[in-house]
């Protein structure tokens, strides 16, 4: 069971094991049996990080589940490879192997580089 943080008005923080279904309920606080709402602390680090690095941290957290835009989409404004990253050259044509029911067969020593 998960512990969480609780506050009460006249005794300060305290903690309780409680089920996630009951996380959101008060808690009694164990010194005066106030029920106290439920704290959320942060890490100190979070509020001096940099700018920067706290929009990468948000931009990841929103993207985990599912990409923003697909793989073609991100192609088009891709600098480097509107610049010609030879993907689409016929001479740069994978050499990925597939057997006779459709599984892939890896040529290479590396078979999890696949390609871009």
């Amino acid at each position: 069971m998960p512990v969480y943080d609780y506050k009460c008005e006249k005794h300060g923080s305290f903690y309780e094991l409680a089920t996630i279904d009951d996380s959101h309920k008060p808690q009694a606080c164990p010194q005066c049996n106030t029920l106290s709402a439920r704290i959320i602390r942060l890490n100190p680090k979070v509020l001096t990080m940099a700018p920067e690095r706290k929009a990468a941290f948000e931009k990841n957290e929103k993207a985990q589940n599912e990409p923003v835009i697909s793989t073609a989409d991100r192609r088009k404004y891709d600098e480097q490879h509107s610049k010609g990253c030879g993907c689409h050259n016929p001479k740069n044509k994978s050499k990925m192997l597939y057997t006779a029911r459709g599984e892939k067969v890896f040529p290479s020593m590396r078979p999890w580089m696949i390609s871009h």
